[in-house]
This record gives C-alpha cells, structure tokens and sequence, in this order.
C-alpha cells in the first residue's frame, strides 16, 4: 500500500513537472504578449497610428498639362492605389514572398513551422517566414535598433521585436483588407537608388508606371527587394537577370505563367530605361529649386540680411505673394506646419511640359551647338583666358579668389575652422571629378582651382516665357545644366540690362501723348551733371546723323541720340514710376543715364514687364503655381493672377507698334530674316558695355518670352559688337524656342495670331521710312 502511494505521489510530482513545463513558456508568453499590447515593452501602434501610418511622403511636382516633373522628398516616394497596380506585380510579390497570403491573418502558421523545422532542427536554409503583413509592420513601424553587448540580451530583444510585428500584423489584418496591405506595402519598400515605393521604382527603372509594368518588370523590381544594391541591375546586370528568372520561376510555379511564357521570358535580357529620379534630373530644375525656397521661406528678419535692398525685397514677398513661404504661413489641423518633405504634397504649377521642354532645348542648341564654340574661339586669344584682356593680371587674380571663396567647398572648410593656408591647398590637390562638357560628362582628375577656372569658361543662359493675358509662367530655364550650373539666371541673376531699359522710357513718352511717327532730332544730347557734362555716345547707325527721324526709327535702331532727346523731355523718377507699375522691383538708380540700362535687374521682372504691353496695358504678376492638395486630392490653397493696370490699353498698343519696328527693320531684324517669322511680333535686343550680357525680350500676342546670356564673371566675354551684341547672343534662344512653338499644333499658338487694336484707336502708325531731308539743329546743355 506504502508502495502504491509512493508510486501515485511520484507520478503526481512527474505529472506537475511537466504541466510547468508547458504551462510556463505560455503563460510567459501570455504575460509578454499582454505587456507588448499595453505598450510595457515599448511603443506599440494604436488604432489611430495604425489608421495614419506616418512616412515620408515626397511632394509632387506637376506641370498645367498632367505631366509629373519632380519632387521634394527625403524618401523619394508617392502612393499609389490597388487599381493603380498591374497584376504582374502582385501576382510576382505573392509568388515571391507569400503565396498564402490571401488565406493568412498576418501570421503563416505553416511558413513558420517551416522555418522551425528546416532552419532551426535541421540547419538548412529554407527561406524567411516573415508574411508581407508582418513586413509591412516592419516598414512602418520599425524595430528597435538599440545595440546590446552581450549575445543573449541582443536575441532576447529580437525575440521582442518578432512578437510586436505579429500583433502589428494581426492589427494591420482588422483594419485594412488584403489589397489595401499590398499596396501599403509596395508604397513604403526601398528599391534602391532613392526610390521608395513602386511607383518612384517604376519611373526610375523603366520610365512607366506601376499599372503598365511587363510580367519581367514586375519579376525584376520584386527580387531588388531582397537587397537593392547587391541586386541592383545597373551595378550587377548578371546576378539581376539570375535572381529575376527565380521570380519568374515561382511565378511558372504557382500557374501565374506557363512552361511557354517562363522560358520566353527567362531568355530576355533586362531592359532598363533608368533614371535616377533626384533633383537634378528632369524638367524645370531650376524652376522646382526656385519653388522650393519660395515655398519653404521663412518670415524675413533684417539681422540675416546683409544687405538691405535683398531684406527688402523678401519682405515685400512675404506680405504681398501668397506663395511664398506657404509651408510656414498655413497650418494643418493639428497644429503644425506643412513640411514640403514629408507631407506628400501635390503642386499644380502654371509650367507646360512642351513649351518647357522646347525652352531647354532652345538654350542647349544655341550655347551648345553655336556660341559656345565661337566664344572658345574668341577667349583662346586672350592673355588670361577667359578673362578680356581689358582685365589686369591682378583684377584676375580677386576674381578668382572671390569664386573660390563663393565656392561650396570653400565655405564648407571654412565653417569647419580650416585656415586660408590649408584651404589654399587643399584647392590645389588634384582630386577626381566628373565635369561639365556639351558632349556629356567628363571623368577627370583636376585640382578644385582648375575646375574653376575651366568653368568659367561656359557661357551661361537664362530664358522665361509667359501668357500675358494670365500671367502664367509656361517655361522657365535658369541655366544649361542644373547639376553642374545651379545659379538661377531668370529670378536670382541681376545684370545690367542695357537697351532693354529704354522702352521703358519710351512708354512714358507715349504715356504723355507722343506717338511713334513724331519727329526727334538724331544729335548728340549733353547733360549737366553737377560740375561736369555728359554726352551719351550713339552706338546705332550713322545714316542718318544730324537729320529729324520717328521716334519709331530711334527705339527700332537703339539709337542713344534719340533716347536721350527723350529723356530730355521727362526726368528719371518719372521713368521708374513708369517700371515700377509694370512691375520691376529692382533697385534703380534715379539718374539721367537710366535709359541706358545701368541698373541690375532680373530676366524675371523684365519678362514680366515686357508682358505688360501684349496685355493692354495691364501688369499680371508671373503666377507660377494654379494650387496645392494634400496627399488625398484635397484643395489646400488656390492661387490667382495678381493684376494692376500699369499703362493706359492706348499706350501699350502703341509700344507694341515700336517694339514690331524692332523686328521689321531694327536691330532684331534677325527674327524676319534669319529665322523667316512672318506673323506679328515685337521685340527688343540690349547689349551692354564690354558685351557682358545680351538680352532679348520677345513678343508675339499669346506669349512672351526673354533671354539673358553672359558669363559667370563680367571679365568673361566676347571682344566685338557683332559677337557680343543681343541679336547674336540672346535671341536665338527666342527664335529657337518660337520655331517649335509654332511647329506643335497642340499649343494652338500660330503666326496667325494678331495683336487687337484697341477701340476706337485713330493714331496714325504709318510712317516706316520717314525721315526729315532737313538737317536737326544742336540742342541746348540739359540740366539736372
């Protein structure tokens, strides 16, 4: 009996033990489970995190026409929707990565034995047991990366963070279905070579979108996920090709393709049309960066201004321009500020695609095919290339300190502490670089001081077009290449204008009742100023020198005589009232020598204001953005033309008639007999002194456009009139642009189109060719 009751305590002990053996790892994993969902191990999503996953969502960029033209990210990625998915690429991530995906709730029972069984007991690999909602768990809410020292510690952790993306994917599972977690999934997965999301990676590899993406496409893009630089097809073409064809094989596997399609497909090579999708590539580059500091401007303050009159000028901006510093003016709903970086925002802008595409190739086919060239030609002659030998040795030198000391690198090393010494040499280490050249780019080995020199060597160009009936901007071109030419020549480049000014001064001629066929005397005009005199010097035609000519014949020849005859009658704050109203903020000097454009001014306002006449007479401030969404399509903010009337419909009707004599029989005769134009337009060329710019400013009745071409460095230029001058540097740029204008039927702007006569207008225009046979008699000193 002793014996039997033994023998029953023992088997009560034995039959505990082994309760306690399987009841405590359940209730520790009870207890560690109900710690996890409380959040006592760490921060776990609720339903509002779950309902609002946070990522950084890039901002889009999109032109008036539909087309994507960049984005503002630090994770390059946009969403897209289920229907916006090709089945290719989700028949390829549920073959690849979790074919029972659809039978599952988060967690695969079997793919976890499976890992248990051959991974853990048997050490073999059998693949990872993670389902795409446990991995979408991982995306959005990321493990915690805390380094421990000892192995237990490290592992007891990962154990952790494996229990909170089961419960993460259960939750995912309730509240999201199945299609709602692939797409989730597929819009927050790296790709590699900055594309987040599959529809960056679709634009970045193949230059399509995720709904056109081939059964191959699909297969390649789903292996980079596995290790996008290792299985990169630009860096490992081979091991790309290998790793699609396994897709492809899980795809035959599962019945997603037959036998036939798998060995057709297997034997293609891989295709890319790959392009990194960052800011430097794309359309309007300098444009977006030029949208990208307006949009995230902060409020002025004086103390970050060096100088006043760019404090000014911001503050004006600030409390007149809706735009800019938008992202720090409006609040979301809770509260904060938009982050252009982070908030996916969509931003319509007034760009159109084509006409922007035909300015850039407007710009690259005139510096890069033809005056790039010449200019090389002209410089190899100087003593100090590129500088005009007008400079001194020592003029060359501080210009070329100040560049270097304008340079990123240098300010990079000074911020640091490096002194001028150790500045200086390192500018003078040869180092590796790729460099700028119009046949693609160049691998090299220069020093920092070198590159600078060889660049200042390019010419630079900047062009804007605009409707002046809307004020929308239609193209914008900074530069010829952003990547390696970052300054922006149409809004931040201020240079002198030269004769672009003086139909400014014209305007306010007709303004006070002249007309372009009144007679004025072709002589010399003297002004004094204060204890000295100045005669502006004629740079025109000398035909006809000392004879009564139209008004029309002086501003169509640019002819200094017949400017400062004008100016006689007016006086220069009376002129800048004028420019202001057509919207030119720039500072001007108040000074008799105003109409011969010595002031700095930007290709913007000029553009802006030179619109004012095609608008009878209405100044539209250049609207560049239509409106802003959120990343769910709702309407943040729209934004209107600005518009004031500047000059009477009357006036600007008959500037257009002088700025058409420009281009019939002036110094932008170019327009007719080079490049053939036939329809109406008007225009005006500006050279200024030593040929350091040449503008154009064009119109025709629907658009108006401008060009600025110089060096980096006013020491960098042509040495003659016929090279240097506007009509050669600057207009092509126009022309070009034009010529494809017209040629694409889909903008509807023709030749055909007229300026409209203003009603009731009785002024009589004809007097192309009159010129008085009576000689014009010397006027008088002027004093001011």
């Amino acid at each position: 009996m002793k014996e039997k009751n033994k023998t029953g305590k023992k088997y009560r002990i034995y039959l505990a033990v082994l309760w306690s053996l399987f009841l405590l790892p359940l209730t520790v994993l009870i207890l560690i489970f109900s710690l996890i969902f409380t959040g006592r191990m760490g921060f776990m999503p609720g339903f509002e995190d779950l309902e609002n996953p946070q990522n950084n969502l890039a901002s889009q960029v999109y032109s008036a026409d539909g087309e994507m033209m960049g984005h503002f990210y630090l994770q390059n990625r946009t969403y897209v929707d289920f229907y916006q998915l090709s089945d290719n690429i989700v028949n390829a991530l549920l073959a690849t990565e979790d074919i029972r995906f659809r039978r599952h709730a988060g967690i695969d029972a079997r793919g976890l034995a499976r890992v248990f069984v051959k991974s853990i007991l048997l050490g073999r690999d059998a693949g990872g047991g993670s389902t795409i909602t446990q991995q979408l768990a991982k995306n959005l809410f990321p493990r915690d990366t805390t380094s421990y020292r000892f192995g237990i510690s490290r592992n007891i952790n990962l154990g952790i963070n494996k229990f909170k993306e089961w419960v993460t994917a259960v939750r995912l599972e309730k509240n999201y279905t199945k299609d709602e977690i692939i797409v989730m999934y597929l819009n927050t997965v790296d790709f590699g070579s900055h594309s987040y999301g599959v529809k960056t990676a679709s634009r970045t590899f193949f230059n399509t979108t995720p709904d056109s993406l081939k059964i191959e496409e699909a297969a390649l893009l789903v292996w980079i996920l596995q290790a996008p630089s290792w299985y990169s097809p630009v860096r490992n073409p081979d091991r790309a090709v290998s790793r699609r064809n396994v897709v492809l094989g899980q795809l035959n596997r599962y019945d997603f393709i037959s036998d036939r399609d798998y060995d057709s497909l297997a034997a293609l090579p891989i295709e890319l049309d790959y392009m990194v999708q960052d800011h430097n590539v794309g359309l309007a580059r300098h444009f977006r960066e030029h949208l990208r500091t307006t949009l995230t401007a902060r409020e002025p303050q004086r103390q970050n201004y060096l100088f006043y009159e760019r404090f000014r000028e911001d503050s004006l901006e600030w409390a007149t321009n809706p735009l800019y510093g938008w992202c720090n003016k409006n609040f979301k709903p809770d509260g904060s500020t938009y982050n252009l970086y982070r908030d996916g925002l969509r931003i319509y802008t007034t760009i159109d695609s084509r006409m922007q595409q035909y300015a850039e190739d407007a710009v690259n086919e005139h510096l890069g095919n033809d005056l790039q060239e010449d200019f090389e030609k002209v410089i190899s002659t100087y003593r100090h290339s590129p500088f005009s030998d007008d400079l001194t040795a020592e003029q060359v030198e501080l210009n070329m300190d100040r560049t270097m000391r304008r340079s990123e690198r240098y300010q990079r090393l000074s911020w640091e502490g490096a002194p001028r010494d150790s500045i200086n040499e390192i500018f003078n280490t040869p180092v590796s670089m790729s460099v700028f050249s119009w046949e693609g780019e160049i691998d090299t080995v220069m020093t920092p001081m070198d590159s600078i020199w060889y660049y200042k060597k390019f010419l630079r160009s900047g062009f804007m077009a605009m409707e002046p009936s809307s004020g929308n901007v239609k193209a914008y071109v900074g530069g010829p290449d952003f990547k390696h030419f970052k300054f922006d020549h149409v809004r931040r480049g201020r240079n002198q204008v030269g004769s672009v000014f003086k139909p400014f001064l014209y305007t306010l001629a007709m303004q006070e009742g002249f007309s372009p066929c009144d007679m004025a005397p072709n002589v010399p005009q003297s002004f004094e100023v204060n204890d000295s005199v100045w005669t502006p010097k004629n740079a025109g035609p000398t035909d006809y020198d000392g004879r009564m000519v139209t008004l029309k014949w002086g501003l169509a020849n640019s002819v200094n005589n017949i400017s400062a005859w004008l100016m006689k009658q007016f006086n220069p704050p009376a002129v800048i009232e004028v420019v202001r109203k057509m919207g030119i903020q720039s500072h001007i000097d108040p000074v008799l020598s105003v109409f011969m454009g010595t002031s700095d001014i930007t290709l913007y306002e000029l553009v802006s204001a030179f619109a004012t006449y095609a608008n009878k007479g209405v100044h539209n401030v250049p609207l560049m953005v239509t409106r802003i969404e959120d990343r769910h399509g709702n309407v943040l903010a729209e934004f209107s033309p600005r518009m004031e009337e500047a000059i009477s419909e009357e006036a600007a009707y008959l500037m257009i008639n002088l700025l058409e004599a420009v281009v019939n029989e002036g110094t932008g005769r170019r327009m007719r007999h080079t490049y053939g134009f036939t329809g109406q337009m008007g225009g005006k060329t500006g050279t200024t002194q030593g040929f350091s710019d040449g503008w154009f400013i064009g119109l025709i009745p629907r658009l108006v456009g401008g060009a600025w071409t110089g060096g980096d460095d006013r020491g960098v230029r042509f040495n003659n009139i016929a090279q240097g001058q506007g009509a050669n540097m600057a207009l092509p740029v126009w022309a070009l642009f034009l010529e494809k204008v017209y040629e694409d039927e889909s903008l509807d702007i023709t030749g055909e189109d007229e300026f409209e006569r203003p009603a009731g207008f009785n002024v009589n225009l004809d007097c192309d060719g009159i010129f008085s046979p009576a000689p014009a008699r010397q006027y008088d000193v002027f004093n001011y």
